[in-house]
Formats: structure tokens, sequence, C-alpha cells
């Protein structure tokens, strides 16, 4: 195949990449970040004294006093809507559920979609500084049903394409900057976790990509987890979801290197 039949190919294809990864519309199956009326629940007697939304929850993920939902628990499977009487869970399509805090994952009634991703902060300056505009990551699936990973190999083809602002995965900790951690830390995967973060180099970025990282998802309090190593470091970014969409993946990374600011995605 000569050069001028690829370019005719090329050609033909098109632009195959999201170009703004924070403005693409997802399906419209996709669960994001619920919108919760306090309202609406609080008058309701359907439930009569038992929230069948909590009954329901597979990961306890639902509070009240107010309303509220546990994004880092949450496996966003939308049973809990579906058992409201009254709506008052619904699910939105926002993708961008990223957060720098752990805090920040908990949605309360009367919160605004639209102004979540300010819940997402840069890292220091200082590592900033060092790591540059580029981000090299090394996945580690601890004990996980592999569907994070599915989502992380995702947000590399060519539709996400998550290489074209630097940002890859390589095989070796020793050339990491960052830690991608998924699966909830069974026991036998604790000591192959603090390996892999003790290879790799100063300074380095910490990240919990889905419910069962952040907290143990439907497996928290299992015997055969040991979550210690999370109790001494602290992730510096947080991607919910059951399996993370790859646009959450995309946005949150850009996000923790300071690449999306003021409406301009900085490439």
């Amino acid at each position: 195949m000569s050069i001028f039949d690829i370019l005719r190919v090329r050609t033909a294809e098109g632009y195959q990449a999201i170009r703004d990864p924070r403005r693409q519309a997802v399906d419209p199956k996709f669960r994001g970040i619920p919108r919760l009326d306090q309202a609406a629940c609080s008058l309701s007697e359907s439930c009569s004294g038992v929230h069948e939304c909590a009954r329901v929850c597979p990961a306890a993920a639902i509070g009240f006093e107010p309303l509220s939902i546990d994004l880092g628990r949450c496996v966003l499977c939308g049973d809990c809507a579906t058992a409201c009487p009254v709506e008052a869970i619904r699910f939105s399509g926002e993708h961008r559920m990223a957060s720098s805090t752990r805090e920040g994952l908990i949605v309360k009634s009367g919160e605004s979609v639209e102004d979540w991703p300010a819940r997402l902060e840069p890292a220091g300056r200082e590592i900033l500084t060092i790591l540059g505009r580029s981000l090299k990551l090394r996945s580690v699936s601890a004990g996980g049903c592999n569907g994070c990973e599915l989502e992380l190999n995702a947000a590399h083809n060519v539709n996400f394409d998550i290489a074209r602002y630097g940002i890859e995965v390589v095989a070796s900790p020793r050339h990491a900057d960052a830690l991608v951690l998924t699966g909830p830390v069974t026991r036998n995967m604790a000591p192959a976790l603090r390996d892999v973060w003790a290879m790799m180099p100063g300074p380095k970025l910490l990240i919990a990509a889905g419910a069962c990282a952040i907290s143990g998802g439907v497996f928290a309090g299992s015997p055969e987890l040991d979550r210690s190593f999370l109790e001494e470091h602290t992730p510096d970014l947080y991607l919910p979801g059951c399996p993370v969409h790859p646009l959450t993946i995309v946005n949150g990374i850009l996000g923790l290197l300071g690449r999306t600011k003021a409406g301009i995605l900085s490439l």
C-alpha cells in the first residue's frame, strides 16, 4: 500500500478521536452523577418506615438526613432509582465524576450536577513542575474483576485516545509517575501492591479507580481484604464507577494535571 492509498483511507475515515472529552455525550443508558430530591423523599409514605432504595442497594451507598449517595461505594446499578416510589433518586448522564478527595464523592440532595467538576483540583504545583505535561501510569489490579482495567485500556483506543495528551500505561513501575489502583485489594495482592509502589520513583501519584479500589465496593468488610496500604497512602485522585467510564478516566487525569481550565482543554 502506497502513501497515497493510506492518505485516501485516512481521509475517508475522518477524525475518529473525541475532540473534547469534557463535552462528549454518552449513551443514554449510562448512569452518572445522581440527582437527589430530599423533599420528595421526606414526603413519601410509600416506604412505610423502610427505605426501599437503601434495602436494595448492594453497596450500602445511600444515606439519609440529608438524602445522599456515596459514589465511592455506589456501583451505579440503578436499583435504588427503580425501587424509589417517588423518583427521589434519578441518574444523570454526567460522566465527569472524579474528585480530589474522598469526601467529594458524596452526593447530597440539592447539589448541582453541573458544579461537580469543581471538586477536582490539580495536584500540587511542585509535583506538576517535575512531571511536566505528560504522565506515565502503572496499573495494579488488586483482586478486581478486570472491568476497570478494560475501561483503562479503552481510554487508549482511537475514540478516547488519552495518549494524545502524553498519558499512557508503562510496563515497568520504575518508569511510572502514577499508580492506578483497581480492585478491592485482596490479602494476596496487598504485598504486590506495596512492592510496585516502592519501586516507583518519587514524586508519584496514587489514583484509585472504581468503587472496589475506593472503598472495597460490594466486598467492603470482607476478611479476605487487606486495605492497610490505603490507610497509609491517600489517593490523589478518585475515579468512581463500576466499572469506570473511559471519559471519567480521561477527564479525571487531565484535571489532576491541571489541564482543564476556563472552558479550555489544554493539549
